[in-house]
């Protein structure tokens, strides 16, 4: 036919500029060190992303199961925080002044007050919800760690010191107002000491309980986050 044999040219062509193509590859050595360090990278890499997935899916399940797919009906007692805000590089000492590293308080809930060292008023109560809470939460409570940021360098009175020494003993931390403040906020006309602010495991403030809060309803908050987390927080400290 017409045409036929260009036409057949032009494919012999094509096939042997494919052919070419194909065989100036060069195949991989297996044998050349770069190659297996290259290998070894990318496995180690995989490796790494996997166990990063492996730990990280019961933290994204449970904020999953308390944020997103929460039933229509389910209210929240207190403000949730969002975004959330990531615990700071505070300044920590205990009482009698020794340095204490902010990223000590990761791994636990923590259930924060705020106050000066001498504690009255409202200031007192609130330490004391700290642990009615605690109690009131069962096995679940042993979860929370119960954090006092003191604002200022005075000492507290003997009687409070020992209160917050006996079991489940409470972290009294000082700590400069203006950083702290700098990281929790209060609501709108209130100030920062009137509050219980809720911390998750990972530092991240996510929630801030009303001033004067009725105690029942902080323990619900509670008790429905510590179950949205089972099984990725670890136990407070006694």
């Amino acid at each position: 036919m017409p045409g036929s044999k260009s036409f057949d040219r032009a494919g012999a062509r094509d096939a042997e500029a494919v052919a070419l193509t194909v065989h100036g590859l060069a195949a991989p050595d297996l044998d050349d060190p770069a190659y297996a360090a290259r290998a070894r990278q990318r496995s180690a890499r995989l490796k790494m992303m996997l166990v990063f997935a492996v730990c990280a899916a019961p933290v994204i399940a449970s904020y999953l199961a308390y944020f997103v797919f929460r039933p229509s009906g389910r209210t929240n007692y207190g403000t949730l925080i969002e975004p959330t805000r990531a615990l700071p590089e505070l300044a920590l000492r205990t009482l009698d002044g020794a340095p204490v590293a902010a990223a000590s308080l990761r791994g636990h809930w923590l259930l924060i007050a705020v106050g000066p060292a001498d504690c009255v008023g409202d200031c007192d109560r609130r330490l004391f919800m700290q642990r009615q809470l605690r109690e009131m939460l069962g096995k679940d409570g042993e979860r929370i760690d119960k954090v006092w940021f003191v604002t200022d360098d005075a000492a507290p009175p003997p009687a409070l010191r020992a209160a917050i020494a006996r079991p489940p003993a409470l972290q009294a931390l000082r700590v400069d107002r203006a950083a702290l403040a700098r990281w929790l906020e209060p609501a709108p006309g209130a100030a920062l000491e009137d509050h219980l602010y809720i911390v998750d495991p990972m530092g991240q403030w996510m929630m801030r309980e009303p001033a004067r809060p009725d105690p029942m309803k902080v323990k619900a908050d509670l008790a429905r986050l510590l179950q949205a987390s089972a099984g990725w927080d670890r136990a407070a400290r006694p």
